[in-house]
């Protein structure tokens, strides 16, 4: 069953950001655009390359009014070790949310439950608290950071230009398509 329009659930968890911990709500998340971003541990191999790929455009999203929550279903306890450990997360200016309980794993339907771990998830969330885009992938293949910008991107435009869509590879600032009736009679 597909998550496209579900509004994510009520929850509260602790959160590791800026050498401090703080909780983080549903309220957190209303009003502006969010990525979750789940990866299945910290202290693994993979993981540290993607949140370091998403800390180095860290700036471009929050330009674009976008936070981003990376996810695992460890403590922010150990968030705060891995951070002090590891030169890449050391880097990272975004909240660390901390999902011991697996309730936001379960929510984003994205808990590997003889794992105790979260799928490879990243979930475009709008103001309003709904999914609107999403991809889960592979344990063993790492995202990118650049075309979840641009999916964000596009997501925020079509979200203001309801009777506009971006094609495949669209660009801020680029062409996109009016879908009319006119138009599927020439397909």
């Amino acid at each position: 069953m597909s998550l496209i329009q579900k509004e994510i659930s009520d929850f509260s968890v602790q959160c590791y950001q800026n050498n401090a911990f703080r909780p983080v709500t549903k309220a957190d998340v209303l009003g502006k655009w969010s990525v979750f971003f789940f990866y299945p541990a910290d202290f693994t191999f993979i993981c540290p390359t993607e949140l370091e790929d998403l800390a180095n455009l860290y700036d471009k999203f929050q330009s674009i009014g976008c936070e981003i929550f990376s996810v695992s279903c460890d403590t922010h306890f150990v968030h705060k070790a891995w951070h002090d450990a590891s030169p890449r997360i050391q880097k990272i200016q975004y909240p660390m949310l901390a999902d011991p309980t697996h309730a936001l794993a379960k929510d984003f339907e994205v808990y590997i439950e003889q794992d105790g771990l979260a799928e490879r998830g990243s979930f475009i969330v709008n103001p309003e608290g709904r999914i609107v885009a999403y991809e889960v992938t592979a344990g063993n293949v790492g995202r990118n950071a650049e075309e979840l910008l641009r999916r964000v991107q596009a997501s925020q435009f079509v979200a203001e230009h309801g009777d506009e869509v971006c094609p495949a590879k669209w660009q801020p600032g680029a062409e996109t398509l009016k879908p009319s009736l006119d138009l599927v009679g020439q397909l």
